[in-house]
């Protein structure tokens, strides 16, 4: 069996339970503000959250929350009528391109807005009472042209070209 001498393993499950248990007050936090506020739900947006941890090329975990409730400075947490989408984002180093996908239900692709630009992408779409929005910042430079972007059920995927590096040109010059 494995031993783990430094104990790796119980500094890597007591962080898991540290965010568990942020997560399970936050919930409790949610749900008691409701309660005392008198609001019985029929008037308000469902709400929604959640966090995604990636491992970027840094080799450093990025948290990156979504949904339409965020913790405020007083405790409570406030509900948002836009909500942030679950996004994910891969890059194919063979392609040279950049890969995100959005989930955003209950809207049409004619309902959504897509804006690609100094090293930022945002995304907007709005049907009804369903609102989304993020911003997505990218540090390599976009190819806006060769953009492409499809919408499938609920589903938003982008394909965006990164532009190639200029090569520098040069000329030998002869001196006399």
């Amino acid at each position: 069996m494995w031993k783990d001498s430094w104990g790796f393993r119980d500094r890597f499950f007591e962080q898991v339970e540290k965010e568990f248990s942020d997560a399970e007050e936050m919930l409790n936090r949610m749900f008691k503000t409701v309660v005392e506020t008198g609001t019985d739900g029929s008037n308000t947006q469902p709400y929604f959250y959640g966090y995604q941890i990636t491992v970027g090329t840094d080799g450093k975990p990025h948290i990156r929350e979504f949904g339409n409730v965020r913790p405020s400075q007083k405790g409570l947490v406030e509900q948002s009528e836009v909500r942030e989408p679950l996004v994910d984002s891969s890059i194919n180093e063979k392609e040279n391109t950049m890969i995100i996908t959005a989930e955003m239900p209950g809207i049409t692709k004619e309902d959504v807005k897509v804006t690609v630009g100094e090293g930022l992408v945002k995304i907007h779409a709005e049907k009804g009472n369903k609102k989304y929005h993020t911003e997505l910042p990218v540090d390599k430079e976009l190819d806006e042209e060769t953009t492409k972007a499809s919408y499938i059920n609920g589903v938003l995927e982008l394909r965006i070209q990164f532009k190639k590096p200029l090569k520098p040109k040069s000329k030998e010059i002869k001196v006399e």
